[in-house]
């Protein structure tokens, strides 16, 4: 089994005057939920197109879900779930008829489609909506109904182009809720949205795009023997602070003053305890200690900073 679900090498495309894709190059894991995200025009719909086998760009080799994508695009779309950004339903068939002419189009046996229609229903919360006919319901249902579609046949790998949109609040966190279940089932997931506040809640990686390339692709959380960041406040204003840090091993200071600090610290939480025990130990009044994760916006922001 490939050790990565998607890889794509050399991905060029061209529209008449525009390359929107300018030597592509990327994996995604095996059970991630990657942020696909960057500003307009910078290419992410047209790559998602490409990797789901809808588009044929002019150069390069991708593989998706075990599957060559150029060469079977056919097979790939068993594999894989697809959610386009402007998607469209047959509003004369009901949600039942929806999501079983889309299992079925994707391989799953007629004995199966009742089940599947259920539990796919059950996931998207429209199982009272199934002998309603899709024409008839809201913004949101509709895009829960097209998730479902997408979701149907439980592909390996699931490409989503602004799955929130017309979601309220409530469908959106029951979405977040939906991938983070996906992807402890195995399924890996390529996210993309202009919402990056979302993304945070349940990405694990960062693939971010500007004029046609990737410019950075990580994942959001630092591994165990790498360094995080640390802020440490005191309740009262102590003098010895930044002595005592600058003496721990491992330890890089990045802020101090006699009341607070900010530090990279090497290890994992059993690193971040020694520490605590330390200041503590040496009797300063710490009032908050904990580690001070950049979210996904802030990371996107300072990749674009440092791209520029």
């Amino acid at each position: 089994m490939p050790a990565s679900a998607i890889a794509v090498e050399g991905l060029s495309f061209e529209y008449p005057g525009v390359r929107a894709l300018d030597e592509v190059a990327f994996t995604v894991e095996r059970g991630s939920v990657t942020a696909l995200v960057g500003p307009n025009g910078a290419g992410k719909t047209t790559l998602l197109r490409c990797l789901a086998g809808l588009d044929r760009p002019l150069l390069g080799a991708i593989r998706v879900a075990g599957v060559e994508v150029l060469d079977e695009p056919r097979l790939v779309h068993r594999r894989i779930g697809f959610l386009s950004d402007v998607f469209g339903l047959y509003d004369a068939l009901t949600v039942r008829q929806c999501l079983a002419h889309a299992a079925a189009a994707n391989g799953v046996a007629a004995h199966k489609l009742e089940e599947t229609v259920a539990r796919t229903a059950a996931r998207l919360a429209i199982d009272q909506k199934l002998d309603a006919r899709a024409g008839e319901l809201s913004r949101g249902q509709r895009q829960r109904v097209a998730i479902g579609q997408a979701l149907a046949h439980e592909p390996e790998v699931l490409l989503l182009d602004e799955p929130a949109s017309g979601l309220d609040p409530e469908a959106r966190h029951s979405l977040a809720v939906l991938f983070r279940g996906l992807q402890s089932d195995g399924v890996t997931l390529l996210v993309s949205s202009h919402i990056l506040a979302e993304l945070d809640a349940y990405s694990t990686h960062m693939l971010v795009m500007r004029a046609g390339r990737v410019i950075e692709n990580r994942a959001l959380h630092q591994a165990a023997e790498e360094r995080r960041r640390v802020r440490i406040e005191l309740a009262a204003a102590d003098p010895r602070l930044r002595g005592i840090l600058q003496a721990v091993p491992d330890l890089l200071l990045l802020e101090s003053d006699e009341r607070a600090a900010l530090v990279e610290l090497r290890g994992d939480v059993e690193a971040q305890a020694r520490l605590l025990a330390a200041l503590v130990g040496a009797g300063l009044p710490v009032s908050r200690f904990g580690e001070a994760r950049e979210d996904l916006h802030a990371s996107y922001m300072r990749t674009v900073a440092e791209a520029r």
